[in-house]
C-alpha cells in the first residue's frame, strides 16, 4: 500500500488551485475548498465497511475512492495534508453535544487540528457537518460570523467551548447560541482516536452508528442525506430555510451520486434510528 501522499492528487479532490505556502490566508482557502468538497458522514458503516483510522487507508478512501467520512478520517487525512505542506499542528481531542440526546460524548469524540501560523493558533475542522467554513483564531470571546453562522469560542478553567448562532441578529438578541463541543489543547495522536473511532461505529449512542447520513457544504447552504431523506438549507441574513425531500431506496444511490459526488461499492443500509443517551454524564 503506499504510504507517501500525493499532494496534487489531495489538492485537486478538494478543488483548491492557489498557493499551499503556510499562511493564515492559504490556510483559509484550502480548508473551506476541503468543506466545500468533501462530504462528512457515516454511510461506510452501513455499507458494512470497518473504518481504521491509518493515514493511507484514509488517503486511498477520500482522495483516490472521492468518498466522505466522518472526523477521524477527514481531520485525520486533513493533518497529513497540513504536516506536507508544512503547517505546524497539532491534533485535539474535543466532546461533541449531540443534539438528540443533549448530552456530551466521551473523551476523543471527535478529533479537531490545531494550526501554529504567524504567532497565532488556528482551529481546524473538517470534520464536522456544522463546522465553521475557515478557521477560527483560538481567542476566548471574539466573535465571527461565515455564511452558515456566528461563531465564537470560550475557555473556562482551562476548557475550551465552541458556540453557534445561525444569525448574528440571534446574538445579538440575547439568544445563548448552541454549544457544538468542548475540547481542551492537549496534543494528541491519531492512534489515540482508536477505541473511539470503533465506539462510533456500534454504540447505540453514536450518532454514525444509529443514522445513515452525509452533509455537504454550499457556498449559501447545505444538502444532508439521512435515512430517506433529503434535506435542503439555505443560510440568509435572518437565519436559515429548509426544504426536506422523502426519498425512496432506489432513489438514494442516484442522489448520492448527484449531490455528494459519492458511488459506493457495497450496497447501502438505509437507517435512522433513536440514539440512546450515553449511560454517563460527561
Amino acid at each position: 500500500m503506499n504510504r507517501e501522499m500525493e499532494v496534487g492528487k489531495y489538492l485537486a479532490r478538494i478543488g483548491y488551485r492557489g498557493p499551499t505556502e503556510p499562511t493564515p490566508e492559504n490556510l483559509m482557502a484550502i480548508h473551506r475548498c476541503h468543506l466545500l468538497s468533501v462530504p462528512f458522514g457515516s454511510l461506510a458503516i452501513h455499507c458494512g465497511e470497518r473504518i481504521v483510522p491509518e493515514l493511507p487507508l484514509l488517503y486511498r478512501t477520500i482522495v483516490e475512492q472521492r468518498r466522505g467520512g466522518f472526523c477521524y478520517e477527514l481531520n485525520g487525512l486533513f493533518s497529513w495534508l497540513l504536516e506536507e505542506l508544512g503547517y505546524p499542528l497539532r491534533l485535539l481531542s474535543a466532546q461533541v453535544r449531540n443534539t438528540y440526546t443533549d448530552r456530551f460524548g466521551p473523551p476523543f469524540d471527535h478529533l479537531l487540528v490545531l494550526a501554529e501560523l504567524g504567532g497565532r493558533s488556528w482551529l481546524c475542522d473538517v470534520g464536522f457537518g456544522r463546522a465553521f467554513r475557515t478557521p477560527l483564531p483560538l481567542e476566548a470571546g471574539r466573535p465571527e460570523s461565515q455564511e452558515n453562522g456566528l461563531f465564537e469560542l470560550g475557555c473556562e478553567a482551562g476548557t475550551w467551548h465552541l458556540r453557534r448562532w445561525v444569525g448574528a441578529a440571534s446574538r445579538d438578541a440575547g439568544e445563548a447560541g448552541e454549544t457544538l463541543y468542548k475540547f481542551s489543547l492537549e496534543g494528541r495522536r491519531l492512534e489515540d482516536f482508536r477505541p473511539m473511532c470503533e465506539y462510533q461505529q456500534r454504540s447505540p449512542s453514536s450518532i454514525f452508528a444509529c443514522k445513515a447520513f452525509c452533509s455537504l457544504h454550499l457556498p449559501r447552504g447545505m444538502v444532508t442525506y439521512m435515512g430517506w431523506r433529503l434535506i435542503e438549507t439555505e443560510y440568509t441574513d435572518g437565519g436559515r430555510s429548509r426544504v426536506t425531500t422523502q426519498l425512496t431506496e432506489e432513489q438514494i444511490p442516484l442522489v448520492l451520486k448527484e449531490r455528494f459526488g459519492i458511488e459506493l461499492r457495497n450496497p447501502l443500509v438505509p437507517r435512522d434510528d433513536e440514539i440512546v443517551p450515553p449511560p454517563v454524564e460527561y
